[in-house]
């Protein structure tokens, strides 16, 4: 499903150049659902960046379902974005003037498919998250665990190869993280790649493979005894 080999990227800051990843090599198959930790700085967010085609590498291989991901125009590259992946993030990145339906309806709107048929998939969505009678309530009307789980829905509607989260549970309380994980498992369960950037090891408990950063390089990789959440 996702294959990186020798990857390597650097930042110019001015007096020098920053080498946040240095030979990173992993590979990630269908159905898996990863954990990659790291402190600030270890370079878990420029991996996500670039797994999730929102930044390219400098030298190394990547591959997603088979396709070399690299020298992509801006459209090419949001045509990948769109076909493979989709995004959950620590800051919900809803619309606020939308409401829940819209938010989830909106990648359909740039595949070009129409309303009608859009907000029925959209409401479809909802109801799998369990928030069909929430679906005319715009964000500031929704917690937190709501607003993640229109997230979901909406990184789920396209039936994408892989789910990004990047600091999915940042923003949530305790009972809500569990909620939200519950929902990732049950996601997963269903077949669907997922790959989490997280700090917290109890996050990390309930992924079934842990990728661990530090400065760059990948530490440990390992497969773990997944913390299942009744």
């Amino acid at each position: 499903m996702l294959v990186i080999k020798d990857l390597n990227k650097s930042y110019d800051t001015g007096k020098s150049k920053l080498h946040v990843l240095k030979g990173i090599d992993l590979s990630i198959d269908e159905g898996e659902f990863v954990s990659i930790m790291g402190s600030s700085g270890s370079g878990k967010s420029t991996l996500l960046n670039i797994i999730g085609i929102l930044d390219e590498k400098d030298t190394g291989i990547y591959e997603l379902d088979g396709i070399p991901i690299e020298h992509l125009s801006e459209i090419k590259a949001a045509e990948y974005r769109s076909k493979f992946l989709g995004f959950i993030f620590q800051s919900f990145n809803l619309i606020g003037y939308k409401t829940a339906l819209e938010n989830v309806a909106l990648p359909l709107y740039y595949q070009n498919i129409g309303r009608k048929e859009r907000n029925e998939r959209a409401m479809e969505y909802l109801a799998k998250v369990g928030l069909a009678e929430w679906a005319t309530h715009l964000p500031n009307e929704l917690s937190g665990g709501q607003k993640q789980r229109v997230a979901i829905a909406r990184a789920l509607i396209t039936d994408p190869k892989v789910i990004l989260a990047d600091e999915p549970t940042g923003a949530l309380d305790s009972k809500t993280t569990y909620d939200i994980m519950k929902l990732l498992q049950e996601i997963n369960r269903g077949g669907k790649t997922i790959i989490v950037v997280t700090h917290e090891p109890d996050v990390a408990a309930e992924t079934k493979r842990n990728v661990i950063l530090k400065d760059g390089i990948i530490e440990s990789d390992e497969f773990i005894t997944q913390r299942v959440l009744e």
